[in-house]
């Protein structure tokens, strides 16, 4: 009896270890499985926040070419007011410049005006007078007026008649010799007067000098 009890239980312990592995195996078969659910949830996951980044990237570059196209409008519109501008103030100094030239000896020449009219006088009191002396007179007076002209407006004749020869203001057209010793390297005839216009030269006078 014993040995038929023994050999049952003999017989029945493997039976149960074998149920116990499959109880281990199954264990570990569910945890398996829930680590891979797990794991696929994760992925799941990732995948959904990245196709939620790529509409909010999409839509913040939509805004930078949006924000670049009215910036690079605003520019070009500024440049072309800035060059219509520049035309017309190219356009309006151009014809303030040449009404300038046109009208810049428009007061010099009113103030000549009545020597052309003292002249005229001259001439045709010249043409019926019997006593010269007096239309050289009138003449003298004519020219006197003339030079107080010139000399208002700031033009004066340059000194040449017996004076040294300068190369600065005067143009020597020959040399004849001196008429005297102190006439050596002196102006001794003047061909043409010379002139001046507020320190500069307008006309060197044409000169003689003696040597």
């Amino acid at each position: 009896m014993l040995k038929m009890k023994r050999s049952k239980q003999d017989s029945e312990k493997p039976e149960n270890e074998a149920s116990d592995y499959r109880n281990v195996d199954a264990e570990n078969q569910e945890i398996g499985n829930g680590d891979i659910i797990e794991a696929g949830s994760d992925d799941n996951d990732i995948s959904e926040s990245d196709e939620n980044s790529e509409p909010n990237a999409i839509e913040e570059s939509d805004e930078e070419l949006a924000t670049l196209k009215k910036e690079l409008s605003e520019s070009k519109d500024k440049y072309l007011r800035l060059a219509a501008e520049f035309d017309n103030y190219r356009k309006r100094t151009q014809r303030e410049k040449m009404e300038m030239i046109q009208t810049a000896g428009m007061s010099l020449l009113k103030d000549i005006l009545p020597l052309v009219d003292d002249f005229d006088r001259g001439i045709e009191l010249a043409s019926q007078a019997e006593d010269m002396d007096a239309v050289r007179t009138g003449m003298e007076l004519i020219y006197n007026k003339l030079k107080d002209f010139l000399t208002n407006h700031g033009v004066k004749e340059i000194s040449a008649i017996n004076e040294p020869f300068n190369a600065d203001w005067h143009e020597a057209l020959t040399n004849i010799p001196a008429p005297s010793n102190d006439m050596k390297g002196k102006i001794v005839d003047v061909i043409q007067k010379g002139y001046m216009l507020n320190d500069k030269v307008m006309r060197y006078p044409k000169v003689v000098v003696g040597e």
